[in-house]
């Protein structure tokens, strides 16, 4: 005897959506959700290594307010005679302005200068297949390998034999010849990224491969130019001994080396320090405040992005 199921047995239900949300609570889903211990851990590794990072600051911050030199041996008097008093006297009696003018000349010099040299470079090695373009990549790595002792000398000589000792122009060419290098690598890379359609497409429009540069591939490359000129601009803001030796007027000191000024012989007046120091930066967050909104953009987007 054979028995045989009914159709109303074999008729699919509908899904309900009880059954939905139970598939929505499945493996998949629960895969994405973490651990309360787990979500615990990483917010507080992140508390802690930002408390890290932005403790030498706030200390930096908290010494500028001591009014007396010697305030860093015990800090803990501060707090009962905090002043302003540092940065006053700092923006009046020293060559503080100076020193802006001159940090602001050699790094935005620089920073027009050495990126405008690296991106031509880059875009070169990165479209044209010259004899030797690789090696030449290689070479531009090479000048990185000698420490500034070793190159303070030659240079010195050169920028004698051309005049340019105590110039800003001398001390922007020396700054580019150590920013260059790694700026063309970084956007090399970038233009990489960008497609060679591009390119194509801006000489069947008629653009010179000069048009094709500045009009249709620096737009698209913001972000790798942000970061090459944001780079640029702290290795010449923040360099000591180049400009300490190439520069011998006073007046055309860097921050840098205007801070070595609070630097004598038998003492260290360690309270103006940190009130200049703190005063040095805020050109520095002014400029990455500038160039943040392509910083954060990424370095991998291309000429595909929308």
């Amino acid at each position: 005897m054979s028995t045989t199921t009914p159709p109303e047995a074999t008729a699919q239900k509908p899904v309900t959506p009880q059954v939905l949300e139970a598939l929505n609570r499945g493996p998949a889903s629960r895969k994405g959700k973490r651990r309360p211990l787990a979500s615990l851990a990483s917010h507080g590794i992140l508390t802690v290594a930002s408390l890290i990072a932005l403790f030498p600051i706030a200390w930096l911050i908290f010494l500028s307010l001591g009014p007396d030199k010697d305030d860093y041996l015990h800090p803990g008097g501060i707090w009962h005679k905090m002043t302003f008093s540092n940065y006053s006297f700092v923006l009046q009696h020293t060559g503080f302005f100076d020193w802006m003018k001159s940090s602001l000349i050699v790094s935005l010099g620089t920073t027009v200068v050495g990126v405008f040299v690296a991106a031509t470079t880059g875009y070169a090695v990165s479209r044209m297949r010259f004899p030797g373009y690789k090696k030449f990549m290689w070479v531009l790595l090479v000048t990185q390998m000698f420490p500034i002792a070793v190159l303070i000398v030659p240079m010195y000589q050169i920028l004698s034999d051309l005049q340019l000792i105590d110039s800003y122009l001398g001390l922007i060419l020396v700054y580019c010849s150590t920013a260059v290098p790694y700026s063309a690598w970084l956007l090399k890379g970038y233009f990489d990224t960008i497609p060679f359609e591009i390119d194509e497409a801006g000489r069947v429009d008629g653009l010179s491969p000069f048009g094709t540069f500045f009009r249709l591939i620096l737009p698209l490359a913001k972000p790798g130019l942000a970061v090459a000129a944001f780079y640029n601009f702290i290795t010449a803001f923040g360099e000591v001994a180049f400009a300490s030796t190439f520069m011998l007027d006073d007046s055309k000191y860097t921050f840098a080396v205007g801070l070595q000024s609070f630097v004598s012989e038998h003492d260290a007046q360690r309270n103006l320090m940190a009130a200049t120091a703190v005063l040095v930066a805020i050109p520095v967050s002014a400029f990455f405040y500038l160039v943040q909104k392509n910083l954060v953009t990424g370095l991998t987007a291309g000429g595909t992005k929308g």
